[in-house]
């Protein structure tokens, strides 16, 4: 019997121990797998807290169904059926910039009749098929990606805000290709963004006369989908899938060697355990510690993916004591309105059973890589700056009747510039030690679709190579 260790509790481990020990089923390899996760709590950042009648996310709070991995990984679970789409209001999204709310324009039309983009920043936006393509050989960043393709108000207003709501990030030390490789591609075959939605609109029409389907131009959309009782179903329902006997929880690793006649040693409080196979699920600053011993220079590049922090604040209000329309998915805010917050999810309008009946649910970021200091701000300080924004965007004056406040001092990992180059030399470490593999969100996408399809690779590489050992 082959033995593999997984190393990491969260979703990415959880998926990938699952599809591992089906994949050596259906390929007839007779494998032990045994994921250890230092918290006893499994489930790693996907957790749904229960309070007061209120679900609170205190990670991420659902997935995209535009691609198929996570749809199909719940399939085989045989929960599709239990999966809960987001609400019509989740297609609305806004904007909060000069002291105003702009619904993100979802057409063409919309586009020029919203007021969130200028006319003088309409007509550099329309200029966007005549700029020149890409600088050849470089990393280039996302602010300047925005400003030499869409002008500086375009980066101001819709880049940057999208990218603090989906990484937490800066634009200015972002990766282009390595946060959102789509669109870079879209540039280098095209040669510009409208360009390629017109002729992908174009395509799409056709398959679809055909009985096809394909993805937009400008990314995956979809609609996002999670349980009723919280994203956590998920990851419970991996943890019993594969039941007490292949999780040890509360058990830190510590380290990780190769053996005399095993090809791992992986060291934990209570003893070594021996693997043909260790699967790394784990952030890469706790991967840079575990392999430290066995590869000082593949620690010494795990150590420089950075992470960025993270304050999640939960408030419950009575519905009737906010005049504010709450149909929408919620709002990001640029930077150079000074607020406190990143933005705020309406997350009672998004799914239904996130407040009790007469009550909502708003959710609120604080921090991310361009305020870093904030994670260290009090509880009281940080409900005080969460309520000044508030009532100065959405006009609540009343205090909440319930608050949740949540911390993430190492929330997403960072794809700055030159993230592609540290992958590339990560893989070269990696076929130094055969058996090896990294997973998880530090790497080709922070989402859970992405880290559910690198589960499905590794997973794949791992079967492959004991198979063929």
């Amino acid at each position: 019997m082959k033995k593999a260790i997984v190393v990491g509790g969260g979703i990415s481990g959880l998926a990938t121990a699952y599809l591992l020990r089906q994949k050596a089923r259906s390929s007839g390899l007779d494998l032990e797998v045994t994921l250890l996760e230092k918290e006893k709590r499994i489930g790693g950042k996907i957790w749904s807290i229960k309070d007061e009648g209120f679900i609170c996310e205190w990670g991420p709070n659902g997935f995209l169904d535009s691609k198929p991995q996570t749809l199909e990984l719940c399939e085989g679970l045989h929960v599709k059926e239990r999966l809960l789409r987001s609400n019509d209001n989740a297609r609305k999204r806004f904007i909060y910039s000069e002291g105003s709310l702009h619904s993100l324009p979802e057409n063409g039309p919309a586009f020029f009749r919203s007021k969130l983009i200028s006319w003088p920043g309409k007509l550099r936006l329309s200029m966007e098929p005549f700029i020149p393509g890409p600088p050849a050989g470089i990393d280039e960043t996302l602010a300047s990606f925005g400003r030499r393709r869409l002008g500086a108000e375009a980066l101001q207003k819709l880049i940057a805000p999208m990218v603090s709501g989906i990484f937490a990030g800066d634009p200015e030390t972002m990766s282009l290709n390595s946060c959102f490789p789509r669109i870079a591609e879209l540039e280098r075959e095209y040669g510009s963004l409208v360009m390629a939605m017109i002729r992908l609109a174009k395509k799409k029409r056709k398959e679809r006369a055909e009985g096809k389907v394909v993805s937009g131009a400008a990314g995956p959309g979809g609609i996002l989908t999670s349980f009723s009782n919280g994203i956590q179903e998920l990851t419970d329902i991996l943890t019993e899938d594969l039941g007490s006997a292949a999780i040890i929880g509360g058990l830190p690793v510590t380290g990780i060697r190769k053996g005399d006649t095993v090809p791992y040693l992986v060291r934990t409080d209570t003893g070594e355990m021996d693997a043909d196979a260790v699967i790394l699920a784990s952030p890469s600053y706790a991967s840079a510690e575990i392999v430290r011993e066995l590869d000082s220079e593949m620690g010494r590049i795990l150590h420089q993916i950075p992470y960025a922090s993270m304050v999640v604040i939960c408030f419950g209000y009575e519905r009737e004591r906010i005049e504010h329309d709450l149909c929408g998915f919620g709002y990001l805010i640029t930077r150079e309105e000074g607020m406190n917050t990143l933005g705020t999810l309406w997350d009672s309008s998004i799914f239904e059973n996130r407040a009790p009946r007469g009550k909502v649910l708003l959710r609120s970021m604080m921090g991310g890589a361009c305020f870093p200091d904030r994670i260290n701000l009090s509880d009281d300080e940080v409900e005080k700056r969460t309520r000044e924004d508030l009532r100065h965007i959405m006009g609540i004056r009343e205090a909440p009747s319930f608050v949740r406040i949540f911390r993430h001092p190492s929330a997403i990992p960072q794809y700055t510039t030159g993230h592609a180059a540290r992958l590339a030399a990560l893989g070269k470490r990696c076929l130094q030690h055969p058996g090896l593999f990294l997973t998880g969100n530090s790497y080709r996408g922070i989402g859970l679709n992405d880290c559910v399809a690198a589960a499905l690779r590794t997973a794949d590489e791992t079967v492959d190579h004991l198979m063929n050992r």
